[in-house]
């Protein structure tokens, strides 16, 4: 089986993302896609997040009616940091028949020395980096010089419809009151409305 693993707040989860989600299932052949809301991320420790339960029951949502996209709940479980290599450490100790793809965007290739342990992080999966069209793509060659090993079989790059969706503008506009029609799905929107999700009083 083909596993894509696709971190990040998710906060709130919306079409981009989703989007992304579909483009790297379709380019990689992926079996399912297990979304996994990040606990404490080591690149954003201090941010003021929805709970957990509040994303993963957006995520559920959102990703309703397709069964090849499921929520895995295990790094929001976690004390402490959570670092990428540490769940696909447990993920190929759990199938380890099967082949891990992390799905990220582009532009995060070139933090991606910064990750911790990179070099296992291209060991245990196939980075599935989805390009946006006004995005330049990538020099692997470029990649190998700047991060000291090759990775160039170990990267696949497609692209996605350019949407410029980001979440933390969806929190600016609901703490606006703006609309946030047909840039996240409708069932996410009554959430983040019913529960009065980033709200100046509840932030």
């Amino acid at each position: 089986m083909r596993i894509g693993i696709y971190g990040g707040t998710f906060d709130p989860v919306h079409l981009g993302h989703l989007l992304l989600a579909e483009s790297a299932r379709q380019a990689a052949r992926l079996d399912r896609v297990l979304f996994i809301p990040a606990g404490r991320s080591p690149f954003k420790p201090d941010a003021q997040l929805s709970t957990a339960k509040q994303r993963i029951d957006m995520l559920e949502l959102a990703t309703a009616g397709c069964p090849e996209f499921i929520i895995d709940k295990r790094e929001t479980k976690r004390d402490g940091l959570t670092y990428t290599v540490d769940t696909l450490q447990e993920l190929k100790s759990e199938y380890p028949d099967d082949e891990l793809f992390l799905l990220m965007g582009a532009d995060s290739i070139q933090d991606f020395p910064q990750w911790k342990s990179p070099q296992l992080i291209t060991e245990l999966a196939t980075l599935v980096a989805v390009n946006r069209p006004e995005t330049p793509l990538p020099d692997l060659q470029q990649l190998s010089i700047s991060w000291g090993f090759d990775p160039t079989n170990r990267i696949l790059i497609t692209s996605m419809p350019a949407i410029g969706i980001s979440a933390t503008d969806l929190r600016h506009r609901a703490s606006t009151g703006q609309s946030l029609r047909f840039q996240t799905p409708r069932p996410v929107e009554h959430y983040i409305q019913n529960h009065k999700l980033y709200h100046p009083t509840t932030s």
